[in-house]
């Protein structure tokens, strides 16, 4: 089939699939985490050789490291798919209700957005997150991920698949998108496809906006920040910024940038220095940086710069107010944290920095759907509407208004012999 019937397709199955009941979207999730364990096999062959090819093809290193999908990821995947049968239905929640007037009820309910078009980078574990955050949320996808990781993605598709088809779930809510020619196709399907979700560098993001009547969802940099403040624990502070930088580099949540408090520079560079050290991270730092710690000049494109390697810049700033500029000014508006014992400047903070995720005291990879305990995620958001930080089931949901009358007519609101009430509901919506 050619794109326009993938989603010609995709579409018609969205329409029975959310309508498609709990238990049989769970046991369907169950089905497909059984398969890929039985086939784990077969996953890590088509893993290996993308591994082979990429690795001649000098694939840069971030990559590499994300394409790889072995046994303990293959269980990652897993273990992300129990999480998310264990989490209550998202489809036909009642939001909120609100009596128009006696006999006359307003229900507004979640529910699927429809189809959704996801393009993400080297990571085969993002398809198998994406593919079953839509199952379980009621939506259809066209997945189309990078051509480095084409046979892992293929077969992943193709466990998914039949072994949703097995446990009786639409035929067709699934597509797998192979070529970048098909990612063009798909961007003049606004007819059929209702959200796009691009993973990529900004400039791919923008094409993506600038080429598509299509809705669009997502981020393109990760420059995530950790601000220590002049009240922060030390020991706790170069902790948490040696594990927001160290802890796996190659991701979107990983820190880039460390702004650091004039009041503690001296004490905590040299402790932080020897920290990255050990994970040979190369530091480039401002001038009061390099007065302190040896590290390579930063320039004005280092505090824009989104690393996903053992890479890290350094500021030494005034107070909080400059490193909230700092952040605003340079940021990508994905997850800053802020390391202090004051309450008050964390709340400042939090409440300043233009982000999706703002923390307290905690390593900015907490930034992630499985850890918030969404049930994984399809990216992270950057946007201002419908859905911001790490999109789970919810992000993938909109709502419908539910309106049940009594044989009410407008004629008589509007000549006053009926009056509404508005009068708020604790009821959820039943036929």
């Amino acid at each position: 089939m050619n794109i326009s019937q993938l989603a010609q397709a995709a579409k018609k199955a969205s329409i029975q699939l959310a309508a498609t009941s709990t238990d049989a979207k769970n046991n369907a999730l169950q089905h497909i985490a059984k398969k890929l364990k039985e086939r784990e096999a077969e996953i890590i062959a088509a893993n290996t050789k993308d591994m082979e090819r990429s690795s001649t093809e000098n694939l840069e290193a971030p990559l590499l490291k994300r394409l790889k999908f072995d046994s303990e990821k293959i269980d990652g995947v897993i273990a992300g798919i129990h999480s998310l049968i264990a989490l209550p239905e998202p489809v036909g929640s009642t939001l909120c209700s609100t009596e128009l007037d006696s006999g006359l009820e307003l229900y507004k309910v979640s529910c699927p957005i429809g189809v959704i078009g996801v393009i993400f980078e080297s990571r085969p574990d993002a398809l198998v997150q994406i593919s079953s955050l839509c199952l379980k949320s009621g939506n259809s996808v066209l997945l189309k991920g990078g051509s480095e990781a084409k046979e892992t993605n293929k077969i992943l598709a193709e466990i998914i698949k039949s072994a949703s088809i097995e446990a009786n779930i639409e035929k067709g809510w699934i597509q797998l998108l192979e070529t970048r020619d098909d990612v063009n196709e798909m961007l003049a399907l606004d007819e059929y496809i209702d959200l796009i979700i691009p993973r990529g560098s900004n400039e791919f993001v923008q094409y993506i906006m600038n080429n598509s009547n299509i809705p669009v969802l997502g981020h393109a940099d990760g420059i995530c920040h950790v601000y220590i403040d002049k009240e922060a624990d030390i020991d706790m502070a170069v902790d948490v910024a040696v594990d927001s930088k160290c802890q796996y580099v190659a991701v979107c949540n990983a820190a880039e940038t460390f702004l650091i408090h004039a009041d503690v520079a001296e004490t905590v560079l040299p402790k932080l220095a020897d920290k990255l050290a050990e994970h040979s991270v190369e530091i480039f730092g401002c001038d009061k940086t390099q007065k302190i710690i040896s590290c390579s000049p930063a320039t004005e494109q280092s505090w824009k710069t989104e690393y996903l390697d053992y890479k890290v810049s350094i500021k030494v700033v005034a107070d909080i107010t400059e490193a909230i500029n700092h952040i605003n000014t340079y940021g990508s508006g994905h997850t800053e944290s802020i390391v202090t014992k004051n309450s008050a400047e964390a709340d400042l903070f939090m409440n300043l920095a233009d982000s999706g995720n703002v923390l307290w005291n905690c390593s900015t990879r907490f930034s992630d759907g499985f850890r918030y305990g969404l049930g994984a995620e399809v990216g992270i958001s950057t946007n201002k509407i419908h859905a911001r930080g790490p999109v789970g089931l919810e992000g993938l949901l909109i709502y419908k208004w539910k309106l049940k009358g009594t044989g009410q007519i407008v004629s008589d609101y509007a000549s006053g012999t009926a009056e509404f009430t508005h009068n708020p509901l604790n009821k959820n919506f039943s036929i």
